[in-house]
Protein backbone atom coordinates (compact mmCIF):
# COMPACT_ATOMS: atom_id res chain seq x y z
CA UNK A 1 0.00 0.00 0.00
CA UNK A 2 1.62 3.23 -1.14
CA UNK A 3 0.87 6.57 0.39
CA UNK A 4 0.84 9.73 -1.65
CA UNK A 5 4.42 10.26 -2.82
CA UNK A 6 6.49 12.23 -0.37
CA UNK A 7 9.11 14.42 -1.90
CA UNK A 8 12.32 13.77 -0.01
CA UNK A 9 14.71 15.89 -2.07
CA UNK A 10 16.73 18.06 0.30
CA UNK A 11 15.88 15.96 3.36
CA UNK A 12 18.33 14.10 5.52
CA UNK A 13 17.65 10.44 6.16
CA UNK A 14 18.93 9.10 9.46
CA UNK A 15 19.35 5.35 9.55
CA UNK A 16 17.00 3.82 12.09
CA UNK A 17 19.01 2.40 15.02
CA UNK A 18 17.69 -1.05 14.05
CA UNK A 19 19.43 -0.81 10.66
CA UNK A 20 22.58 -2.84 11.32
CA UNK A 21 25.30 -4.70 9.53
CA UNK A 22 25.20 -2.70 6.32
CA UNK A 23 27.01 0.25 4.86
CA UNK A 24 24.05 2.34 5.97
CA UNK A 25 24.34 1.55 9.70
CA UNK A 26 24.27 4.84 11.63
CA UNK A 27 24.42 6.80 8.42
CA UNK A 28 23.16 10.28 7.59
CA UNK A 29 22.16 10.60 3.94
CA UNK A 30 21.34 13.78 2.06
CA UNK A 31 18.74 12.95 -0.58
CA UNK A 32 19.66 15.26 -3.41
CA UNK A 33 17.26 13.91 -5.98
CA UNK A 34 13.92 12.16 -5.52
CA UNK A 35 11.44 11.49 -8.30
CA UNK A 36 8.83 8.95 -7.18
CA UNK A 37 8.76 7.37 -10.66
CA UNK A 38 12.54 7.20 -11.16
CA UNK A 39 13.72 6.66 -7.60
CA UNK A 40 16.12 8.57 -5.42
CA UNK A 41 19.79 9.46 -5.15
CA UNK A 42 21.75 10.62 -2.16
CA UNK A 43 25.11 10.87 -0.45
CA UNK A 44 26.13 9.48 2.91
CA UNK A 45 27.51 12.53 4.75
CA UNK A 46 29.14 10.93 7.79
CA UNK A 47 31.49 8.20 6.57
CA UNK A 48 34.98 9.61 6.05
CA UNK A 49 37.40 7.22 4.37
CA UNK A 50 40.43 8.65 6.14
CA UNK A 51 41.84 9.65 2.75
CA UNK A 52 42.18 13.07 1.16
CA UNK A 53 41.65 14.19 -2.42
CA UNK A 54 45.44 14.53 -2.80
CA UNK A 55 45.74 10.75 -2.37
CA UNK A 56 43.82 10.37 -5.64
CA UNK A 57 44.55 13.52 -7.64
CA UNK A 58 48.28 14.22 -7.65
CA UNK A 59 48.31 17.08 -10.15
CA UNK A 60 49.47 20.49 -8.91
CA UNK A 61 46.39 22.20 -10.37
CA UNK A 62 44.32 20.50 -7.65
CA UNK A 63 46.57 21.74 -4.84
CA UNK A 64 43.77 23.88 -3.33
CA UNK A 65 41.48 20.86 -2.83
CA UNK A 66 44.15 18.25 -2.04
CA UNK A 67 43.44 18.43 1.72
CA UNK A 68 39.72 17.81 1.23
CA UNK A 69 38.55 14.69 3.09
CA UNK A 70 37.05 11.93 0.96
CA UNK A 71 33.80 10.37 2.21
CA UNK A 72 31.98 7.19 1.22
CA UNK A 73 28.88 8.48 -0.58
CA UNK A 74 27.32 5.05 -1.01
CA UNK A 75 27.65 1.66 -2.66
CA UNK A 76 26.93 2.72 -6.28
CA UNK A 77 29.87 3.68 -8.55
CA UNK A 78 32.30 2.93 -5.74
CA UNK A 79 35.38 3.83 -7.77
CA UNK A 80 34.09 7.21 -8.88
CA UNK A 81 35.44 10.30 -7.09
CA UNK A 82 32.96 13.18 -7.18
CA UNK A 83 32.75 16.60 -5.58
CA UNK A 84 29.83 18.39 -3.96
CA UNK A 85 29.46 21.90 -2.65
CA UNK A 86 26.96 22.77 0.10
CA UNK A 87 25.75 26.14 1.28
CA UNK A 88 22.86 27.61 3.23
CA UNK A 89 20.43 30.27 2.07
CA UNK A 90 17.94 31.97 4.42
CA UNK A 91 15.10 31.54 1.91
CA UNK A 92 15.67 28.04 0.56
CA UNK A 93 17.69 26.37 3.29
CA UNK A 94 20.34 23.83 2.35
CA UNK A 95 21.47 24.05 -1.26
CA UNK A 96 24.06 22.00 -3.09
CA UNK A 97 25.83 21.42 -6.36
CA UNK A 98 26.74 17.80 -7.12
CA UNK A 99 29.00 15.95 -9.49
CA UNK A 100 31.34 18.90 -9.78
CA UNK A 101 34.59 18.42 -11.66
CA UNK A 102 37.80 18.98 -9.67
CA UNK A 103 38.12 22.35 -11.44
CA UNK A 104 34.57 23.38 -10.46
CA UNK A 105 35.19 22.14 -6.91
CA UNK A 106 38.28 24.31 -6.58
CA UNK A 107 36.25 27.28 -7.83
CA UNK A 108 33.39 26.58 -5.36
CA UNK A 109 35.96 26.26 -2.58
CA UNK A 110 36.90 29.90 -3.06
CA UNK A 111 33.34 31.09 -2.43
CA UNK A 112 32.57 32.15 1.14
CA UNK A 113 30.08 30.02 3.06
CA UNK A 114 30.58 26.94 0.91
CA UNK A 115 31.43 23.55 2.35
CA UNK A 116 33.21 21.35 -0.12
CA UNK A 117 33.08 17.56 0.13
CA UNK A 118 34.48 14.77 -1.94
CA UNK A 119 32.72 11.41 -2.24
CA UNK A 120 33.42 7.96 -3.56
CA UNK A 121 30.22 6.42 -4.82
CA UNK A 122 26.66 7.45 -4.06
CA UNK A 123 23.46 5.89 -2.73
CA UNK A 124 20.65 5.06 -5.11
CA UNK A 125 17.15 3.64 -4.90
CA UNK A 126 14.94 2.39 -7.71
CA UNK A 127 11.36 3.51 -8.21
CA UNK A 128 9.34 2.96 -5.02
CA UNK A 129 12.27 1.38 -3.17
CA UNK A 130 12.95 4.26 -0.81
CA UNK A 131 9.23 4.65 -0.12
CA UNK A 132 9.11 0.96 0.87
CA UNK A 133 12.11 1.37 3.16
CA UNK A 134 10.41 4.37 4.79
CA UNK A 135 7.26 2.34 5.36
CA UNK A 136 9.43 -0.32 7.00
CA UNK A 137 10.79 2.46 9.23
CA UNK A 138 14.38 1.97 8.08
CA UNK A 139 14.89 5.73 7.87
CA UNK A 140 13.95 8.82 9.83
CA UNK A 141 13.58 11.80 7.46
CA UNK A 142 14.55 15.14 9.01
CA UNK A 143 14.92 18.62 7.58
CA UNK A 144 18.51 19.87 7.63
CA UNK A 145 19.31 22.83 9.87
CA UNK A 146 21.83 25.54 9.08
CA UNK A 147 24.33 24.24 11.65
CA UNK A 148 24.72 21.05 9.61
CA UNK A 149 27.42 22.74 7.56
CA UNK A 150 29.49 23.55 10.63
CA UNK A 151 29.20 20.10 12.20
CA UNK A 152 31.90 17.54 11.65
CA UNK A 153 30.77 15.05 9.06
CA UNK A 154 32.07 12.01 10.87
CA UNK A 155 30.28 8.97 12.34
CA UNK A 156 29.22 11.03 15.39
CA UNK A 157 26.95 13.18 13.22
CA UNK A 158 24.29 10.45 13.26
CA UNK A 159 23.94 10.49 17.06
CA UNK A 160 23.99 14.31 17.13
CA UNK A 161 21.16 14.64 14.61
CA UNK A 162 19.17 11.73 16.01
CA UNK A 163 19.39 13.25 19.49
CA UNK A 164 17.87 16.50 18.22
CA UNK A 165 14.60 14.80 17.21
CA UNK A 166 13.31 14.02 20.72
CA UNK A 167 14.48 12.87 24.17
CA UNK A 168 13.59 9.28 23.22
CA UNK A 169 15.75 9.53 20.10
CA UNK A 170 18.57 10.96 22.21
CA UNK A 171 18.50 7.75 24.30
CA UNK A 172 18.50 5.63 21.14
CA UNK A 173 21.48 7.60 19.85
CA UNK A 174 23.44 6.93 23.01
CA UNK A 175 22.77 3.18 23.00
CA UNK A 176 25.83 1.07 22.26
CA UNK A 177 26.20 0.01 18.66
CA UNK A 178 26.10 -3.69 19.39
CA UNK A 179 23.65 -4.57 22.14
CA UNK A 180 24.58 -8.26 22.00
CA UNK A 181 27.94 -7.53 23.59
CA UNK A 182 26.40 -6.22 26.81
Amino acid sequence: MHHSPTHLGGKLLLADPSLRGSLFQRSVILIHDHQPKEGAMGLILNQPTGKQVGDFLKSAEFETISQLPVHVGGPVDGNQLTFSSFWWTPKRGLRWANRLSPEQAAEHGRRPGRILRSFIGYSGWGSGQLEDELEQKSWLPVAPKSQLLGQSHDPGLWATLLGEISPLHRLMAMAPENLDLN
